[in-house]
This record gives C-alpha cells, structure tokens and sequence, in this order.
C-alpha cells in the first residue's frame, strides 16, 4: 500500500517538471510540423518552402507538410501564422512582400509582422526579374521603355499580386524611367505567367525561382534583373542599373517565422536544423538552380533585418502613393 502511495506521489511529482521541461527535452517535434505558404502552389515562395519542407524530413525525419493559404498578396497565410498557438508546430515561409512591404499598403491589415512573428531562420534573397514572352516583340527593356512613352498605360505588365514587392519593383520602374505601364494584379504567381506566356499581358515582373522554369524552357525572355548586381542564376541578364537607371535595387527575401511567444529552444532548433540544411552543397545547389540565393542568418540577425526592412518600405510604399483598401 505504501509502496503504490509512493509510486503516485512520485508520478504527481514529476508531470510538473514534464511540463516545464524546455522543448529539447520534450523531444521537439513530437508531432508534424504545418508550414503555412502564403502563396498558391507553383510561385517562388511555394517552390522553396516545399524544399525546405522535404529536406527537413529527408535528413532529421520530422515529418513537415505544406499547407498553401493563399491571398491577398500572401497576407491571409500571415495572418494565419501570427494567431496560431506558439508552440512550434505552425510555422510560415513568409517574404519581403507580406513581412514589411504590406503592413504599409493595407489600411486593415490583422498583424503586425514585427510584434505578431518572430524570425527564425532566413533561407534565401532573390531579385526580381522583368520577362516576357519569347516571342515578344520587346527584345530589350529599352523597347518596353519606348513603347511605354509612345502610348502611355497600354502597356501592361502582371504581378502576383497588389501589394508585393514585385507590384512596387514595377511601378518603381515606372516612376525611374518616368512611364507608365499599366498593373494587372494576379493572385500567385502561375496565374500571372499562364497570362504572359498566353500573350494576355505583356509582361510580367517576376521572382526569379516563379520564371526559372520557363526561362530555362525557353519560353520566357528575360529582359532586365532589378537587383543590384547580376543574378547568379541568370549571369547574361543585365541589371535595371546597368541599363541607365543608376541605383536601382529591389530585391526579396524569404525565411521561416513562427507566432510570437514561441518558446526560445524550439525557435533554436528550427534555426540550426535549417541552417545546416542550407549548408549542404545539395540543398544550394537546389536554391540557385530555382533562381535564388541561399543565406543563412541567426534568428536575431534575421530579426534584425525584418526591423529594418520595415521602417525602410515605410518610407518607399509612401513615396509610391500605392496603397490597397
């Protein structure tokens, strides 16, 4: 009897130290991770979430599923991971787009990247890349740029959506080259290129993983990278810089966020088995072969770059008088 008392007082003695156990000992991850994508399948940060997805699996056997919630230039998928439990097991491949450039453009938006998330692990940066089809009659950028000014907004061009940094790289263009083409918003990527490859919109400014394919299928041209330096994936393709628009630079970033609170351990975990996945030669050649460039950071390192990233859009989306009800 004594012996059964002292083996359920030792039970009701430890379930509290389970409980406060940090996520190390508890054997994180217990269960399947969800990494909420922002994006409909097929677009830049849906081709690098599911790599980084599977790789997880492949190498540390946590099983991780991708659950693409598309919407409103990747906000509605945002918004999703900032109200999810902190616990580790939703987690979202956010971008420049929905972390920093549309917290400025939507006058109702449900989160605030920098309190709501906390930045776990950056995975890659990318520029934005300005195609057409092949067989456009738009051999060089310069062409766009002349048709533009001899009938103004009838040239059109297609982005993933309003509110994007590829929505802002167009009309940033707009405003270095002093045109005006006209915007027709998409919802995703796919979408928006099915349309350019159909001849239905004249361009489309693009990521450089959302156009790599078609780009290497020869089915897209592109004209001009709007990064500051040439795109390791594209060498031949010049910048928006070199083509006369002098400091011309818009790139995007994408990495792993998860809800505020998330506990410090789980968020060191997700970091290290991450960053040793972008270590491999195998996991970079996989990015740079989708058009991107693979970077690791600390999470207080990508904390820091959200921070300034967002009060530098702060001050571009204003200038740009865009703005999305």
């Amino acid at each position: 009897m004594i012996r059964r008392h002292l083996g359920t007082l030792a039970i009701a003695l430890a379930l509290p130290l389970a409980f406060s156990l940090p996520a190390h000992a508890q054997g994180y991850p217990a269960k399947p991770i969800r990494m909420i994508v922002p994006f409909p399948p097929g677009g830049g940060t849906d081709i690098l979430a599911r790599l980084v997805a599977q790789k997880l699996t492949e190498t540390v056997h946590w099983t991780v599923v991708p659950d693409n919630r598309a919407g409103a230039g990747g906000t509605i998928g945002i918004a999703e991971a900032a109200r999810s439990a902190p616990t580790g097991y939703d987690i979202v491949m956010g971008q420049k787009d929905n972390m920093v450039v549309a917290p400025w453009l939507y006058k109702n938006l449900s989160y605030n990247p920098v309190k709501d998330l906390t930045a776990v692990a950056h995975v890659a940066y990318t520029p934005v890349v300005i195609v057409t089809q092949a067989n456009s009659k738009f051999k060089t950028l310069d062409d766009v740029v002349k048709a533009a000014r001899a009938a103004p907004d009838t040239i059109t061009y297609g982005s993933p959506g309003n509110g994007t940094t590829i929505h802002l790289a167009g009309e940033i263009f707009n405003s270095a080259a002093k045109i005006k083409m006209r915007h027709v918003p998409y919802k995703g990527s796919n979408a928006a290129m099915m349309d350019v490859l159909a001849g239905n919109v004249d361009l489309m400014v693009s990521s450089v993983p959302s156009a790599m394919a078609q780009i290497k299928a020869g089915k897209l041209r592109p004209l001009a990278v709007t990064s500051a330096k040439r795109s390791t994936s594209l060498p031949d393709t010049p910048t928006v810089a070199e083509l006369g628009y002098k400091d011309f630079d818009v790139s995007t970033w994408y990495g792993v966020f998860v809800p505020a609170k998330t506990p410090k351990d789980v968020v060191a975990t997700l970091n290290a088995e991450i960053n040793k996945l972008l270590a491999t030669p195998e996991m970079q050649a996989a990015i740079i072969a989708q058009g991107a460039e693979p970077q690791s950071m600390t999470p207080e390192k990508f904390g820091t770059l959200l921070k300034t990233d967002y009060e530098k859009w702060k001050g571009i989306v204003q200038a740009s008088g865009a703005t999305i009800e």
